[in-house]
């Protein structure tokens, strides 16, 4: 078996069996809930997978975490452990909305969703920004300081859908006033799944392109693999953590235009509903391969779309499917040391024999030249 065929083989059963094993560990959770474990397991496949209406379900779930994925797997390639997706949604939704209110019914409707989209895309691409600037001018560690601006902009949230972008019409749950319905991005005809899926896919495709296949994406693999090579270089590695973080949260900023405009309406509390970690997941698993995190996070939305199925049917607590996603993230997280540690992957020694002996010591053939 060559080598390539040997790493490729590694990349795809040491995951799956990242999987199975937190199958395992999962079921034996269930079971210690008092619940059939295989009862499980069919509920989540059929909730999420089993037929085309509930499997809209999970595309829906699925679109946000693709670009919130995206949102720590760009940073990844630069050595960078970025985990402030959340607050990059949440701020993204909040300037989207702002802008889809300040313009209204003025313009048209899709220009008022180019706008809030590009609104969006910005307000997250500065948070994520501000992280990789401090990381890279002022040594702050880049997981701590966008897992804190994670709270400042739920701070945020909270005090702008509370107080002055509040509608007074909201009360059980504080709202700022809704999108105009013209406004709203639509469903893709004959579904019931918006168009912010097409979103997630395109980002995801063009991030693949962007890291493997561009200079730009070049210059970043090499300054996550050796900064101070990279400097020898001369390549602008400030520039690069600056330009690369700012791209990572513009992509969790339009996960929160597309709930906003898609979903919710309006900006309110649902957008701190947990698709920002979610992505952090997402991310991990597809070992920040933008590509296979388009199908990691089918999984995901697969899995957040059967909650309300097993806690109907089988009395578990709602927050069993993040025990799931928890379990799934460990175990995969734990997987990533046991590359290159399989015999069966690794590539066997060429031992060459020779029919002479080799020469005597001061017997050796000399190179003229």
């Amino acid at each position: 078996m060559s080598a390539s065929w040997r790493r490729t083989l590694e990349s795809f059963l040491i995951p799956f069996g990242a999987l199975v094993a937190a199958l395992a560990l999962f079921g034996v959770f269930c079971a210690l809930s008092g619940a059939n474990p295989f009862a499980v397991y069919g509920a989540i496949w059929k909730a999420g997978f089993g037929k085309w209406s509930t499997f809209q379900n999970t595309l829906i779930r699925a679109a946000p975490l693709m670009l919130s994925g995206l949102c720590t797997a760009l940073p990844a390639r630069l050595g960078l452990v970025i985990i402030g997706n959340e607050g990059a949604l949440v701020v993204g939704g909040l300037a989207a909305v702002a802008t889809g209110l300040t313009l209204g019914t003025a313009v048209p409707p899709v220009m008022v969703q180019v706008g809030m989209a590009i609104a969006g895309m910005i307000a997250g691409g500065i948070w994520i920004g501000a992280a990789g600037w401090l990381r890279h001018y002022r040594a702050v560690n880049e997981t701590i300081s966008s897992l804190l601006l994670n709270y400042i902009a739920i701070a945020l949230l909270n005090h702008l859908v509370g107080g002055p972008m509040k509608d007074p019409s909201s009360l059980n749950k504080p709202s700022t006033f809704p999108l105009a319905d013209v406004n709203m991005l639509g469903n893709i005809p004959g579904t019931r799944v918006h168009w912010g899926l097409l979103y997630g896919v395109i980002a995801c495709v063009i991030a693949y392109f962007l890291i493997q296949r561009t200079t730009f994406g070049f210059s970043a693999r090499v300054a996550g693999g050796n900064v101070r090579a990279a400097r020898v270089a001369g390549l602008p590695v400030g520039k690069l953590t600056v330009i690369v973080c700012f791209l990572a949260g513009s992509c969790a900023g339009l996960a929160g235009m597309v709930e906003v405009a898609a979903v919710q309406g309006a900006a309110n509390e649902s957008l701190n509903v947990g698709y920002g970690y979610g992505g952090i997941m997402v991310a991990f698993a597809a070992h920040h391969n933008p590509l296979a995190a388009i199908l990691i996070s089918l999984l995901v939305g697969g899995i957040l779309a059967s909650g309300g199925i097993l806690q109907r049917s089988f009395g578990l607590p709602d927050a069993t499917v993040l025990v799931f996603e928890g379990l799934v993230f460990l175990v995969v997280l734990f997987s990533d040391s046991l590359y290159g540690k399989f015999a069966l992957f690794k590539e066997k020694p060429v031992v060459t024999t020779s029919s002479s002996p080799p020469p005597s010591p001061g017997q050796e053939p000399v190179a003229m030249g």
